[in-house]
């Protein structure tokens, strides 16, 4: 296990907000799992790749554990894949890719942890992550065990999952069961999907995807815009002027200019639709 101490997390947050931890753990093993989390262990905030969180602060004494390119072993067996928290969904995507198995190809350009990916039931296009999971193995520090949870015991939601409702649960591994495709077609899909994002996301500056869950019978890009708000900036944060739902980091915002923006668009929005957004993004 890698320790750090006053580690630098602006790489480590895809808003790339510039902000430090007294300590940061990278684990490697379940061993590493065991000593971090187990019951009576100093609590610690946990992030996947950084690709969904809010860092509000530029320091905090609380220490961190990341799961970043460590702890991400990825098996193939036939159809079946395994794979540990740490990997990223775009590289577990693209190994399926070179087995010409098809079902994770819509998070070819989804930026996110496995680990991350199932906390908030990661998805796009109508799709998320539990539709070709089989099951999860967890860290419990309750029960200090290592347990397997089968999909239909997660309670997998919207955005929502067992794990987002239990946050000392530790996700571990998953296992996966895709079917076999053809290569050309899977890398088809994978490509096309990837040039929509980019055509109508801000990939080109630091955000975390869409800020806000999508309300019950509404779409969030088109109210911001109907309230004139697309373009709004708040110290070095922006709304984005591509796609609204975004909010970008042009001009080295803070954590706070986010939040700053993230308010007054939560209270226009109720005061105009009477509709109260719920924030997607995990602000720490």
């Amino acid at each position: 296990m890698k320790i750090y101490s006053n580690f630098d997390l602006t790489n480590y947050n895809s808003y790339n907000l510039k902000s430090h931890c007294k300590t940061a753990y990278f684990p490697e093993n379940d061993e590493d799992i065991h000593i971090l989390f187990k019951k009576g262990a100093t609590k610690k905030i946990l992030i996947g790749g950084g690709f969904n969180i809010l860092l509000s602060k530029e320091y905090y004494e609380e220490e961190f554990v990341l799961f970043n390119n460590n702890y991400d072993d990825c098996v193939i067996d036939g159809n079946s894949l395994v794979c540990e928290a740490g990997c990223d969904m775009k590289s577990i995507s693209a190994k399926a890719l070179q087995s010409s198995l098809s079902g994770l190809e819509m998070f070819y350009d989804i930026p996110s942890s496995l680990g991350g990916a199932i906390v908030m039931n990661a998805g796009a296009g109508g799709e998320d992550i539990q539709k070709y999971l089989q099951k999860v193995t967890y860290y419990n520090p309750n029960k200090d065990a290592f347990v397997d949870i089968n999909k239909d015991q997660i309670g997998f939601e919207y955005r929502n999952s067992f794990f987002q409702k239990n946050p000392e649960m530790i996700v571990c591994r998953a296992y996966f069961t895709l079917i076999v495709g053809v290569y050309s077609e899977i890398n088809s899909k994978m490509q096309k999907l990837k040039e929509s994002r980019w055509a109508k996301q801000p990939r080109e500056y630091p955000n975390a995807g869409s800020v806000f869950k999508r309300p019950p019978g509404r779409f969030v890009g088109p109210m911001i815009d109907e309230l004139g708000l697309k373009g709004l900036t708040i110290g070095g944060a922006k709304i984005s002027e591509k796609h609204s739902g975004f909010i970008i980091n042009y001009n080295n915002a803070t954590g706070m200019d986010i939040i700053n923006i993230i308010n007054l668009v939560k209270q226009k929005v109720l005061d105009r639709f009477e509709v109260d957004l719920e924030v997607e993004q995990r602000i720490i």
